[in-house]
């Protein structure tokens, strides 16, 4: 699972990192990112890069309202290609989305401890996504989008079951790419390499979303 992470780039070095031909988004970098709330992501439309932002939580287009969206903030990698709330995005609609680290909560008796899981370089990285667009019963718009997540890697192991799936960076293009077909696109679903990543305990204060500071990703 991945219910909350950190995405600490500015805009600019996110135009720079994604080679961004265009920005239709004001929203800001965050340290502890929660479900509901709008996203930066990366998007290919028209052969230009787009800097958008997605309510995460996906929303299938035949939902009846926008409580279909709470339970949908992560895809299984297993079951994306024939489950009915996935299958179409997974298909057409593919996005890419920054980060820089993500949380996940290890059980150790009756207390959950969260950790702050990255990439050992410390460099920002790019969860594989998906989106979507319902139309509200008045016509309104909502953009969505969900993480995928895949079976852990010995990093992961230590703390739970599943991780977000986290391309590398010779993926990215092709994970945007509309001719990319879903066989192939299942492929990049894997774990990240372990060697290459890090976890370390951190404050409880991650455990509120209301906190939203370097607090929140320094070692415990």
């Amino acid at each position: 699972m991945c219910g909350r992470f950190a995405q600490l780039q500015t805009i600019r070095d996110l135009i720079k990192a994604y080679f961004v031909d265009d920005v239709l988004t004001h929203v800001s970098p965050g340290y502890n990112i929660a479900p509901g709330t709008r996203i930066l992501s990366l998007i290919r439309k028209d052969d230009k890069r787009l800097l958008v932002d997605f309510q995460w939580g996906l929303i299938p287009r035949w939902a009846r309202d926008q409580a279909a969206g709470r339970g949908l903030i992560n895809a299984r990698a297993e079951s994306i290609s024939q489950k009915p709330s996935f299958r179409n995005a997974f298909k057409a609609r593919r996005c890419l989305i920054p980060a820089s680290g993500f949380y996940e909560w290890k059980k150790e008796g009756r207390i959950k401890i969260p950790y702050y899981i990255r990439l050992l370089s410390g460099q920002p990285f790019t969860f594989a996504g998906i989106h979507e667009t319902w139309v509200s019963p008045g016509g309104d718009e909502v953009a969505t989008c969900a993480i995928i997540t895949t079976g852990p890697n010995e990093v992961m192991k230590q703390i739970h079951d599943r991780m977000p799936v986290i391309l590398g960076d010779n993926y990215r293009d092709a994970w945007l790419d509309p001719s990319l077909g879903p066989e192939e696109a299942l492929s990049f679903l894997k774990p990240y390499p372990d060697h290459a990543m890090e976890a370390y305990p951190v404050s409880t204060l991650v455990n509120s979303p209301e906190h939203d500071s370097p607090e929140c990703i320094r070692p415990a």
